[in-house]
């Protein structure tokens, strides 16, 4: 029996996972479940310990990211399935980076779910999609010249985000759990880390990289 801890704010994307595991071949059981980081550490810690952790990427306080760097280090052996609303070319490969043992995204784990979980805990090894393991190959190849995007810090990413569509600093800090000084102090580091001097060049930026929809873009100036 493989038993999970699932991590998300979404009570739907809970009751859809639990749904999932329920029509797989695979025996498992949800011991615990966690809407915020800070929960899951609590579950941790009272011993309800699992074979994998299926961990949201973006969640209110911690970020996804930043409870995947706490886990490798207080929790070095436990697979950690990241699962995000984001393309993989957004998070995959520095998800992988920091540990995870695989990457999921929403809108397309009930066909991924099982193989991911069959892959980290039975065969001990890291859940990587065709298309991840190429980008995983042209990462090394554009080490020296990647991006400016890829030198930002997780929360830093989703603030340029919020920044290039037209959202003000306080609804920045409403959406992302931030008090608007912590968003004041994110976007200074953007704009240092990307060289840009302004909201419309980051705007640009992201529109150019595909980064943002432009829909989204249009509908939120």
């Amino acid at each position: 029996m493989i038993k999970l801890v699932i991590v998300d704010d979404h009570p739907l994307i809970l009751e859809g996972i639990k749904k999932m595991l329920s029509n797989i071949e695979l025996k498992t059981k949800v011991i615990g479940e966690a809407t915020s980081a800070n929960e899951m550490f609590d579950l941790l810690k009272q011993g309800n310990v699992p074979d994998v952790v299926i961990l949201d990427i973006n969640m209110p306080g911690m970020s996804g990211m930043d409870a995947l760097k706490l886990l490798r280090l207080n929790y070095p052996d436990l697979p950690v399935l990241i699962l995000s609303m984001h393309p993989i070319d957004h998070y995959a490969v520095k998800s992988l980076q920091l540990g995870a043992s695989g990457y999921l995204t929403k809108d397309s784990i009930s066909e991924t779910l099982e193989e991911a979980i069959d892959k980290v805990v039975n065969k001990k090894k890291k859940y990587i999609s065709q298309k991840v393991a190429e980008m995983l190959t042209e990462q090394i190849d554009l080490d020296f010249h990647q991006p400016l995007h890829f030198n930002l810090s997780e929360r830093e990413y989703q603030v340029m985000c919020q920044i290039a569509l037209g959202f003000k600093v306080h609804e920045i800090a409403g959406e992302l759990s931030l008090s608007n000084r912590t968003v004041h102090t994110y976007r200074k580091r953007v704009m240092e880390k990307m060289k840009m001097r302004s909201s419309v060049e980051i705007a640009l930026y992201a529109l150019k990289n595909n980064l943002i929809d432009k829909q989204d873009k249009e509908s939120n100036i």
